[in-house]
């Protein structure tokens, strides 16, 4: 672009002022000039006029006639439609005249002499009468009941379709039973029938009652605590276990061997042992001659090594020192046996599981014995238990249960009215 206007900048000079283009544009003007090619030996001269350079051309003005006026619309004209401004037969009256133009609402509002838009007109609207609108509002029911009707008899043929190909109808009922939709009917359902009861806790007067009064086995069945510690007692390092002597014993008679020579032996049989023996007893339970008949063994620390051979035999009746049951004061330990006592201990999920009575026995006998387990739990409580008070931070929860009933949580304000009164018992 700059060089196409440089090019006209000189092509003008050139005209003008008659001066030679320069060597560069030289022959881009005797391209576009209009002049005749200068001879090369022919100097030009400021006097002398060149007569081969052209004269400009005069320009004649041109003028052309007036257009005639157009002629009055006539009646046949006003009726015709205007004909379009992009018709093909391009007309000069229609761009004179503007009845014969359609023209534009904004090329109008400069027109003077604008043609007459005529208004148009509504008719008028009148609000419906109180009765005519009860009529509308009863057809309208009527066919919205005419809808409702024709999707119950689809519901109805899609109902008995489906009994048919399942084989559960045979042949359709006739028409002119009139069958209700199902319905969904919601059941209320009673607090025994419910899932997620109410956590109801009882006191242990109640629940001894309930317990007793919902028995109906045949033979005596063991009141039995499952009492839930606080879940750091899962810890292998906090140990848990005890031995307590029941207030009214535990309704059974234990049978208990003892594994003794020489005095020992005399003193168990003094103390109620019903079993009493040396190496020979341990041969002949070893191969079978004599049964293992008995509830609870105890033994001599010189006995162990001939006991040992039973590990077989005597499973968990097997003697242990960390149980009191190998000592040297045999009679005291053939006593404790002999005595209505429980060993209890905590299992791997921290929960202890003891037997503390027949439902056989009264009322206040299996309280005074769930007061003695409570206070032996107490005292066996552990040193290393963190965050914990008498009853908070140790016991969770506390259930009592027949063998084959129901179980029942007990409140801890009632085992420890127990617990205290079984203390008090034992300092009278």
């Amino acid at each position: 672009m700059a060089t196409f206007k440089l090019l006209v900048f000189h092509t003008r000079r050139r005209c003008f002022s008659h001066q030679p283009p320069p060597r560069h544009l030289s022959f881009l003007g005797r391209r576009f000039s209009s002049e005749p090619d200068p001879s090369p030996n022919q100097q030009p001269s400021p006097e002398v006029p060149n007569p081969n350079i052209r004269k400009p051309l005069p320009i004649q003005p041109i003028s052309y006639p007036a257009k005639p006026a157009p002629p009055p619309p006539s009646e046949t004209q006003s009726d015709s439609p205007p004909s379009h401004p992009q018709s093909s037969s391009r007309d000069t009256r229609s761009f004179v005249n503007p009845e014969i133009r359609s023209w534009t609402r904004d090329e109008m509002r400069y027109m003077k002499d604008a043609p007459v838009i005529a208004p148009v007109s509504y008719p008028s609207r009148v609000a419906p009468l109180p009765e005519d609108r009860i009529k509308v509002e009863e057809d309208e029911r009527e066919a919205g009941n005419e809808e409702l009707e024709r999707e119950r008899r689809r519901i109805d043929d899609e109902r008995w379709n489906a009994m048919r190909r399942t084989g559960v109808l045979r042949s359709r009922v006739p028409e002119e039973e009139n069958l209700p939709l199902p319905k969904l009917i919601k059941v209320e359902k009673n607090d025994s029938d419910s899932k997620k009861k109410s956590k109801v806790i009882y006191d242990l007067k109640d629940a001894i009652q309930l317990i007793k009064s919902s028995s109906r086995k045949t033979f005596d069945e063991t009141l039995e605590a499952h009492v839930k510690m606080t879940p750091d007692l899962r810890r292998t390092d906090l140990k848990l276990s005890g031995f307590v002597r029941l207030p009214h014993g535990f309704g059974k008679t234990y049978r208990v061997a003892a594994f003794a020579e020489g005095a020992a032996a005399a003193e168990a049989r003094e103390a109620g042992a019903d079993v009493v023996g040396g190496p020979e007893l341990v041969e002949n339970i070893r191969t079978g001659e004599l049964k293992v008949d008995f509830d609870k063994c105890v033994a001599t620390p010189s006995m162990m090594e001939h006991v040992k051979k039973l590990s077989r035999n005597l499973k968990q009746l097997m003697p242990d020192a960390k149980k009191g049951t190998v000592t040297n004061d045999i009679s005291r330990a053939v006593k404790d046996a002999k005595e209505q006592g429980i060993i209890f201990k905590k299992d791997k999920t921290a929960i202890v599981h003891a037997g503390l009575g027949k439902l056989s026995f009264t009322e206040d006998a299996l309280r005074a014995n769930i007061g003695a387990f409570v206070n032996a739990l107490l005292l066996a409580k552990p040193a290393g238990l963190k965050k914990s008070s008498k009853y908070a931070g140790y016991v969770d929860s506390f259930h009592i249960c027949s063998t084959m009933g129901g179980s029942y949580p007990i409140s801890i304000q009632s085992l420890s009215m127990a617990a205290d009164r079984y203390t008090r018992s034992q300092l009278q």
